[in-house]
């Protein structure tokens, strides 16, 4: 029986009718799409009989990743601050961060979110998007390098949509933030905890800003000082 569901679910019609679904549902319902599509991922993992390199974990240096990782995150958070959303907003209006307003002073709530980030969003959405998502697309698309990177671009723009409730802006910052994370992962491919940690070192960054009432300081200065001259 679990062989016979690995082989169903990882069937290549099945796999984009579980992407499209996953999807729809995200658009309509929120977050009901994510937990559809991680179940999913929990039915391969479990017919896999948890061979995780099926998602890409494989064994990794961890040090070497943590530090990787991080040098990562904050090289990905400066050039989209500093070079990708101050343009974004310019033309589309400022991302929706309303969402997270109870976090903002709040050292409980702050603490517990960034909890809550690292399993469902650092952990979560990478295990889905990419380690599930994009590596099934890519071996549908033929498994090659040119398949993996049509796969990143696909995923990355679904990944985007899934953040609609942060506008338009939002939509798009997010879906390129993922589209370089799916590089990340489309280099070092049986290292999906690279991915996971670059997630979630990136989102403790912005958290923290969002706690200290921080967030815009970077960009309401390029906005003032670059835009208005």
């Amino acid at each position: 029986m679990r062989a016979k569901i690995y082989t169903f679910l990882t069937n290549r019609i099945v796999i984009v009718l579980i992407i499209l679904s996953s999807t729809l549902l995200t658009y309509f319902t929120g977050g009901l799409g994510y937990f559809f599509g991680l179940i999913m991922a929990l039915l391969v993992l479990w017919g896999s009989k948890f061979n995780w390199l099926t998602f890409g974990i494989g064994k990794i240096d961890l040090m070497k990743t943590i530090l990787t990782a991080i040098l990562l995150a904050v090289s990905i958070f400066l050039v989209v601050d500093l070079f990708v959303q101050p343009f974004i907003e310019l033309y589309l209006g400022p991302i929706d961060l309303s969402n997270f307003d109870g976090i903002r002073g709040n050292v409980a709530s702050y603490l517990i979110f960034i909890l809550f980030m690292w399993v469902v969003a650092g952990f979560g959405e990478e295990f889905l998007y990419r380690g599930f998502f994009m590596k099934q697309l890519a071996k549908v698309l033929g498994n090659t390098d040119k398949s993996w990177f049509i796969s990143a671009i696909i995923i990355s723009i679904l990944f985007g949509l899934a953040h609609l409730y942060q506008g338009i802006s939002g939509v798009i910052t997010t879906g390129l933030i993922g589209f370089l994370m799916s590089l990340v992962f489309y280099k070092n491919r049986q290292n999906l905890i690279l991915a996971m940690l670059v997630h979630g070192f990136y989102d403790m960054i912005g958290i923290t800003l969002i706690f200290l009432s921080k967030e815009r300081v970077i960009i309401d200065w390029i906005q003032i000082n670059i835009f208005s001259n």
